[in-house]
């Protein structure tokens, strides 16, 4: 981890900080953010390939950048329910670490493996439901930069695969959720309650559980991303799609079962 990384972070933080007291406009916090991206995306060395080669180099980073951009974002879109955020965390430093252990990425990803757990499993003391302690955009946006850089970090090793699939989850879950809402009309960035773990807990399920939820299926995933670091790549896409997809089908039926006359 560089320290220019976590000096973005904490500008991220102060900037997520005023918006959580004044409400920003959504451009200056975007603005904002791509400009730590594109600070981030400038450390990686050039020849650093982050989606597996096929692309040239330039466009390679640009459309990393992009992905990070909506990564970031995402990050906060999903914390909303007590604990998933600290489950999410946790579950993909945990995933980077047991990588690091197998030898099958770098060992530099071991010691921010350890501090994601260690800081999400102190954070969930006082986070799990019922809530005594909240995030907020001060704490999930520059967690979803830090998060997020780690992920291209270890796309750009060569393990584009097992990145995506240990934030499968969230990725699944916050993008199509946004695909729904753009083809409803609705404004990306106002609040809602409409992705699959909300519509779950509408539909009756416990913050507790729900969160529960994900962590198997997480676990799962780091399974999955194992997998694919080892070079059974498409055997652990399949794998953590199916994963994801019942996850989600089960939320999405929790809601449409509650929601019958």
């Amino acid at each position: 981890m560089t320290v220019s990384i976590l000096a973005a972070a904490a500008v991220l933080a102060a900037v997520s900080w005023i918006d959580d007291r004044r409400q920003l406009p959504p451009l200056p916090r975007l603005t904002v953010q791509a400009a730590a991206v594109a600070l981030g995306m400038t450390l990686l060395p050039a020849e650093a390939l982050v989606l597996d080669g096929a692309l040239p180099v330039w466009l390679d980073h640009t459309l990393a950048g992009v992905g990070w951009l909506w990564f970031v974002n995402l990050y906060n879109f999903m914390d909303g329910i007590d604990g998933i955020t600290g489950v999410e965390t946790g579950s993909i430093g945990g995933g980077l670490a047991i990588l690091a252990l197998a030898g099958l990425a770098p060992e530099g990803f071991l010691v921010p493996g350890v501090v994601l757990v260690a800081a999400a499993m102190g954070f969930l003391l006082w986070n799990w439901h019922p809530a005594r302690l909240f995030m907020g955009d001060v704490g999930s946006v520059p967690l979803g930069y830090v998060v997020g850089f780690l992920l291209i970090a270890l796309a750009a090793s060569g393990h584009l695969a097992a990145a995506v699939i240990l934030a499968l989850y969230y990725l699944v879950d916050a993008t199509v959720t946004l695909l729904r809402r753009i083809v409803r009309g609705e404004k990306p960035w106002t609040p809602h309650r409409s992705h699959f773990y909300q519509l779950a807990v509408r539909g009756g399920l416990g913050h507790d559980r729900a969160s529960a939820a994900i962590a198997i299926v997480n676990a799962g995933l780091i399974g999955c991303a194992v997998a694919a670091a080892a070079g059974h790549g498409l055997a652990g896409l399949a794998g953590a799609a199916g994963l994801v997809v019942l996850l989600c089908g089960g939320f999405l039926r929790i809601w449409l079962r509650a929601e019958r006359p």
